[in-house]
């Protein structure tokens, strides 16, 4: 449902100018919206595919590593004010700001769907096979749930966040990201009531939605 978001001011840094960035029109973001639109977007054929595409980017997928990953998520979770209890993280890839979350949070779980970025990410924090339509979490198990060019699943997100927890969503190049999402889309896709903070950092946008206490915007920093 309909949130609030308070933006805070942007940081100028270097942007990530690749060529090959996405439009409205391009296969993984329309996979992206209808995913959290609702549970009918996510079949079992698209797992399969989805799936079997990030299998197949696997070896590559250390070239898309730099400070426009590493930064935007620090500056979330720094204004986010995001630094303590359990973290997981979605869609962790091979696992290029894995070790970023290590050194904050008190326990990581790195979890994807695709085996091969698994098998090829640092042994740095336990590692999970899954899909994030079923999560084999307890509800209000996780203090942070951390999502970097990864799809939004609204229920189970809501599901394994703790009453006061947090959902850090990073887009590595804002809307040049296959898997983006803006701010006010992502409050608008969780259930109940949310509210968040969000920035841009360089080419990255990013918010940090929680639960909405009386109306009120969740804690930031607006240095």
């Amino acid at each position: 449902m309909p949130g609030s978001v308070t933006w805070l001011p942007a940081v100028d840094a270097e942007p990530d100018d690749r060529p090959d960035g996405a439009g409205e029109d391009h296969p993984m973001r329309v996979v992206t919206r209808q995913v959290a639109a609702g549970p009918e977007g996510w079949t079992d054929e698209r797992r399969d595919k989805v799936g079997g595409l990030f299998d197949g980017l696997a070896k590559e997928w250390h070239t898309r590593d730099g400070p426009g990953r590493h930064l935007p998520l620090s500056d979330a979770l720094d204004r986010g004010a995001v630094d303590t209890g359990r973290a997981l993280e979605l869609g962790s890839g091979t696992g290029l700001v894995t070790s970023d979350l290590v050194d904050r949070f008190e326990c990581v779980v790195a979890a994807d769907l695709a085996m091969e970025m698994l098998r090829r990410a640092p042994d740095v924090a336990p590692r999970v096979r899954v899909d994030a339509t079923h999560l084999p979490l307890p509800s209000g198990s996780v203090d942070a749930l951390v999502l970097m060019n990864m799809l939004l699943f609204p229920a189970e997100a809501d599901r394994v966040l703790a009453p006061d927890g947090a959902l850090v969503w990073v887009n590595s190049r804002g809307a040049a990201t296959p898997i983006h999402l803006p701010a006010e889309d992502v409050v608008a896709a969780l259930p109940g009531a949310w509210s968040a903070v969000a920035s841009s950092h360089g080419s990255a946008t990013w918010c940090v939605a929680r639960r909405a206490v009386d109306g009120s915007p969740p804690g930031g920093n607006a240095r």
